[in-house]
């Protein structure tokens, strides 16, 4: 369900006082690429589009993305627009990759994909190679099921980001979603180098005007501006409509092939329990979508799960919060390992966070093995483990 804007399509930039306007072209910071050419035939004959936003809470939140909406309905009338707000807070290209078919493919036929990972990815710690192959997923899992959708990758901007680029690093997110964006040839808008230059330029703030990685307004307004300069350019020129075949993969091991896998399907011992409906029974707060749902929970140590799968990839979906415990962890005959599903956020927030325990695997069938430790992060209050969904790369 697509949210209400906050901030009016026709509002003014506020810029603070006496800090001027930029002179430097929103075309600096974007790559337009193959452009948007099946958006443009759409729009042009004036047939029905859908488009899909899939992000984290930058997406989620109201700001930049129903901006956009109200300008694609206002500047083409004669279109029926339908729009897909598939922002979830916290989440990031791993999660996305796993999710892309329930949260977006399976409403229909998209037409336009906006994906943004690049902020999560640096928060939640998510490493490059699992980046790469979570964007580069993405955008195959998309094509596949619809060879004439559109896609722009979007970074948005974070202090670590800013960090980055004083110090005259890219972003290794950044770097990802750009390599990813090249091979496919589709647009990509640099919002992070945008806020980044400006600010070195002193036109305004982090602390005074852009405020958070949450934006203030004027954030959210300064990303729309270059969002709608790059749409206006890819939309203004019918292109040459690319060759739809997918180029050979970045990486073969991608999760072109992510996918939900209901609970219900894991073998269990008795220390696991299926709630129906979960939702917590303390005061900690919930994510939308994560909470009435279907969960599979444990308690009692040394309690095991299997799941049989057949994919080159496996991981689940868990609720950490206050109590998150330990798990041990194994694909097939591989070496045993733990992970504390614990996590920064978890002491107020029951938080959904996605772990890969199993990748690169032979095509074919696997069996992955998971048992809960009574061992727990010392801040936690107990050793539950919560899954939501199991992760299958098919």
């Amino acid at each position: 369900m697509l949210l209400g804007s906050a901030y009016p399509a026709n509002a003014q930039v506020n810029y603070s006082a006496g800090i001027r306007k930029s002179d430097l072209p929103l075309s600096d910071f974007y790559r337009a690429r193959n452009g948007l050419p099946h958006l443009y035939q759409k729009i042009k004959k004036h047939q029905n589009v859908t488009i899909a936003f899939l992000g984290g809470s930058i997406t989620y939140n109201p700001g930049w993305r129903p901006m956009v909406c109200d300008y694609l309905r206002e500047q083409y009338p004669a279109v029926k627009f339908h729009f897909i707000a598939a922002g979830i807070p916290s989440l990031g290209s791993l999660p996305h990759a796993f999710r892309l078919q329930q949260d977006v493919l399976d409403s229909g036929k998209v037409d336009l994909l906006f994906l943004e990972a690049a902020v999560n990815d640096r928060v939640n710690g998510t490493d490059s190679l699992t980046q790469l192959r979570g964007i580069e997923g993405i955008v195959r899992h998309a094509k596949r099921s619809n060879p004439d959708i559109d896609i722009i990758l979007m970074e948005f901007a974070d202090p670590y980001k800013n960090k980055d680029y004083d110090e005259a690093k890219i972003p290794v997110e950044i770097k990802n979603h750009e390599l990813v964006a090249a091979h496919y040839q589709i647009p990509s808008i640099n919002l992070a180098k945008e806020v980044h230059d400006k600010i070195a330029r002193r036109e305004f703030s982090w602390d005074k005007d852009f405020k958070d990685l949450h934006p203030s307004p004027f954030g959210q307004r300064l990303y729309f501006e270059n969002i709608k300069k790059l749409l206006a350019d890819c939309l203004k020129n019918n292109r040459p409509v690319p060759d739809i075949r997918l180029p050979s993969p970045l990486d073969a091991h991608n999760f072109s092939g992510g996918a939900y896998i209901d609970v219900a399907k894991a073998k269990y011992t008795s220390g696991w329990q299926l709630f129906t409906d979960w939702s917590p029974g303390d005061s900690a707060g919930t994510r939308e979508g994560f909470v009435h749902i279907p969960v599979l929970a444990n308690t009692m140590p040394d309690e095991e799960l299997t799941l049989t799968f057949n994919g080159t990839a496996v991981g689940i979906a868990v609720i950490s919060g206050p109590d998150a415990g330990i798990i041990s962890y194994h694909v097939d005959s591989n070496k045993e390992k733990t992970i504390d599903l614990f996590t920064e956020w978890s002491s107020g927030l029951h938080l959904p966070w996605y772990l890969l325990l199993g990748s690169a695997l032979p095509a074919g069938n696997h069996t992955l093995h998971i048992k809960m430790l009574k061992d727990h992060n010392n801040k936690s209050a107990g050793s539950v483990c919560r899954i939501v969904h199991l992760l299958v790369n098919k």
